[in-house]
């Protein structure tokens, strides 16, 4: 036999122990472990969170790189707030015009009630009057009848009666209208005071508005992107930073309706890294759909997307992450698998695995 021929057949032996290796690996793959157990590819996700403005203006500056760590409640940024302390600035001035009004309107109460008893007062001066001018007339109708006065006299007192009796009418007018005056005092004293409360509704809004103005962390985690720079002027809502929370990452992977219906929450699940093989990391089922879709293209092959499919979430254990929260990353494909029997011990090849 030639030298060509037997490398010939020595090649065609190495494909088909390759192309064996490779099915046996391939079925042991997509069956996996056996029946009591099913897997569907998928990435590693996390929360993501948009860092973005409540108001528009421009960014004064951003104190935080891509990649640092974060915790809730840093400041990471600055937006501008000339504008927002001039109108606080305004706001404080309207407040003490307000109060300094409201403080005239009490003076004008107390001034109206001092009126008002000085009408009192009158309108006892004036009774008392009328009560000597009764009894003179009384004394001079007697008289008359005697005859040891004039009528004239009884013309007078009898007169002057009448002008004591219209005293008190006026008295009692200039009472009311006292009384009147005092209702209007008074409610410019609550107007006074309904306008403090207004200016320093205003004031704590204004203040708030400058306290959002600072780029505050929502939670832990790590910045992901710069989405704007210093200088720059965003609209309300602009988004300046994206962050992911690094504590709460999960794989979404999609199983077909005869599996996903034997899937309950809070089953067990283990998470295969394409990049890190020789891992196992346990995982727990947190949601699973309650309506089949068909799968996406970038997840499934050519063959499955032609299933109905259901959508499942693995959930990565928070304190496990904490754990080794630097070697967190998402985006990496990998194979979820899930264990359908609860009673059903891990084979070998699923047990956890995790990096010292």
């Amino acid at each position: 036999m030639s030298v060509s021929r037997k490398s010939l057949i020595l090649g065609a032996l190495v494909v088909l122990i390759a192309a064996a290796g490779y099915y046996v690996w391939q079925q042991s793959h997509e069956n996996g472990p056996g029946e009591g157990y099913a897997s569907g590819n998928g990435r590693i996700e996390a929360t993501e969170i948009d860092v973005a403005t409540k108001l528009g203006g421009r960014v004064v500056d951003i104190l935080v790189d891509e990649g640092a760590f974060v915790k809730a409640g840093d400041v990471l940024g600055h937006m501008q707030t000339d504008t927002l302390q001039a109108q606080l600035a305004e706001a404080q001035a309207n407040r003490q015009q307000a109060i300094n009004a409201a403080a005239s309107a009490q003076a004008q109460v107390a001034v109206r009630q001092s009126e008002k008893a000085a009408s009192e007062a009158q309108l006892m001066q004036r009774e008392t009057e009328l009560a000597n001018a009764q009894q003179r007339l009384q004394r001079s109708e007697s008289l008359v009848r005697s005859g040891a006065t004039s009528t004239q006299q009884r013309d007078d007192d009898r007169a002057a009666m009448r002008g004591a009796q219209a005293a008190i009418t006026a008295a009692k007018a200039q009472i009311a209208a006292a009384d009147a005056t005092i209702m209007a005092a008074e409610a410019q004293v609550v107007g006074a005071q309904s306008s403090v409360k207004a200016t320093e509704a205003t004031i704590t809004r204004i203040e708030a508005d400058i306290r959002d103005s600072q780029l505050v962390a929502p939670r832990d985690g790590r910045v992901q992107y710069k989405i704007a720079q210093p200088g720059e002027v965003l609209g309300a809502g602009g988004k300046v930073l994206n962050l992911v929370d690094l504590s709460d990452v999960y794989m979404t992977f999609f199983l077909p309706e005869t599996v996903a219906g034997r899937v309950a929450l809070g089953s067990e699940a283990r998470i295969i890294l394409d990049a890190a093989p020789q891992y196992v990391i346990p995982a727990t089922i947190s949601f699973v759909a309650a309506t089949a879709q068909f799968t996406p293209k970038t997840v499934e092959t050519a063959s499955e997307r032609q299933k109905l499919m259901f959508r499942v979430r693995a959930q990565i254990d928070r304190e496990l992450l904490q754990k080794y929260l630097t070697q967190v990353k998402t985006g990496l494909p990998g194979v979820a698998w899930v264990k359908l029997a609860g009673q059903a011990d891990w084979p070998e090849e699923l047990r956890t695995r995790l990096p010292e």
